[in-house]
C-alpha cells in the first residue's frame, strides 16, 4: 500500500491524541516528495532534527501564489483548482486538488462534528464575490453540503434578497430541519441594511465567512456581530476560519473563539521570527497544519494574527501589516 493510500485510510480516525504523530509522518514524506517544500527546506540549510510539531518548518503561504504546490506531482494532474478571492491587482493563490471528493468528505466530517448531521440542515449561501470570481473552495463546500442535505431549496443567491427571503421562509417551514445561511460579511450587512429585521431572518443560524472586499469599512468582530444581530436576532453569529490553501476548517459558535478539529493544528509563532513556534505561546502569528493537505503541503505559515485561550480555542485578531486581506479568514 502506498504512503498516500495508507495515510488517507487513517485520516478519518484522526484524534487530538494522534494528530502529532500523523503530522510528523506527513512532514517526513512531504519534505522529500513536495518539490516546492523540499526546495524551501534546502534553502533554509541544516537544521535540528524534527521530533515535534513545533520543530517543523512552515512553508510561507505566498508559495501558493507563485508555485504549483503539489506532493508527488508526477503521479497526478489536478482535477480541480481553487483560487483565493482578491482584487484585480492581487495575485490569487491556487490550490491544486488531486481528489475533489477528499475535500468534500473531509469538510463534511468537520461540519458534522461541530453541528450534527448535514441532513438536519438546509444551507443557503449569500456569497456574491465568490460566485462571480469562480473557483472558490467555499462555494464548492456549501454546494456539496446542500446536495448531501437533500434540501429542495436553491442554495445560492447573488444579490437577489427577495429570492433569498422566500427561500428562507420555505426552509424554515420544513419540520425537523434547521437553516444555516453562509454569508460573506459585506453581503450580510447589505442584506440587513435592505430588509431590516425581516421575519424570515429570525431563528436561523448565520455563519459569516469574513471579507469586506473593500466595499465597507473594516469592523471589529464585536461591532460587526452587534450590527448583524439587529437584523438576524439576538442569537450568536457563527464564523468560519478557512482559506483556499486549506482543505479543513475551524468554526466559531458565536463567541469569537474558533475550535479546530484534529485535522487542523494551529500553532503560534513570533511575528518577527518565523522559526520561533511555541506550544505555550499565547499571542502570535498563525502557523497551521492541515492534515488533509496530503497532496499539496500541510505546513503553512499564514499572515493571520491570533490569541490562544486556555480552553484550546483560538481567536483571530487580524492580519499582519502589508499582507493581503483574505475573504475566508476572520476580520481585520
Amino acid at each position: 500500500m502506498s504512503f498516500r493510500a495508507d495515510y488517507l485510510r487513517q485520516l478519518p480516525q484522526l484524534t487530538a491524541a494522534t494528530a502529532e504523530a500523523a503530522a510528523l509522518r506527513l512532514y517526513a514524506y512531504q519534505a522529500e516528495h513536495c518539490p516546492p517544500y523540499a526546495a524551501y527546506l534546502a534553502a533554509l540549510g541544516p537544521r535540528e532534527p524534527v521530533t515535534r510539531m513545533t520543530d517543523i518548518p512552515f512553508l510561507p503561504i505566498e508559495f501558493f501564489k507563485t508555485h504549483d504546490v503539489r506532493t508527488d506531482p508526477a503521479e497526478w494532474q489536478p482535477q480541480e483548482e481553487f483560487r483565493s478571492s482578491g482584487t484585480t491587482l492581487q495575485q490569487r493563490s491556487r490550490h491544486l486538488v488531486r481528489e475533489p471528493a477528499l475535500y468534500r468528505a473531509n469538510a463534511a466530517r468537520i461540519f458534522e462534528a461541530a453541528y450534527g448531521p448535514l441532513t438536519s440542515w438546509t444551507f443557503l449561501g449569500l456569497l456574491p464575490s465568490y460566485l462571480e470570481q469562480g473557483e472558490s473552495s467555499l462555494v464548492a463546500m456549501v454546494a456539496d453540503f446542500a446536495q448531501r442535505s437533500g434540501q429542495t431549496q436553491e442554495a445560492f443567491f447573488l444579490r437577489d434578497h427577495a429570492g433569498l427571503l422566500r427561500a428562507l421562509g420555505e426552509a424554515k417551514a420544513q419540520p425537523g430541519r434547521r437553516v444555516m445561511l453562509f454569508g460573506v460579511t459585506y453581503a450580510l450587512l447589505d442584506l440587513a441594511a435592505e430588509v431590516g429585521a425581516a421575519p424570515e431572518l429570525q431563528g436561523i443560524t448565520v455563519l459569516e465567512t469574513g471579507g469586506m472586499k473593500g466595499r465597507r469599512r473594516e469592523m471589529i468582530r464585536e461591532e460587526l456581530h452587534q450590527e448583524l444581530q439587529q437584523a438576524f436576532g439576538p442569537a450568536p453569529i457563527h464564523s468560519e476560519y478557512g482559506m483556499t490553501e486549506l482543505l479543513s476548517q475551524a468554526y466559531s459558535p458565536g463567541d469569537g473563539l474558533f475550535y479546530a478539529p484534529p485535522q487542523l493544528q494551529v500553532l503560534l509563532r513570533d511575528p518577527a521570527d518565523p522559526f520561533s513556534v511555541g506550544e505555550d505561546r499565547v499571542d502570535g502569528a498563525i502557523n497551521v497544519i492541515d492534515l488533509a493537505n496530503v497532496d499539496s503541503c500541510a505546513f503553512i505559515e499564514t499572515k493571520d494574527l491570533a490569541r490562544r485561550h486556555a480552553n484550546g480555542a483560538f481567536e483571530v485578531l487580524g492580519r499582519m501589516d502589508n499582507s493581503d486581506i483574505r475573504g475566508c479568514s476572520q476580520l481585520v
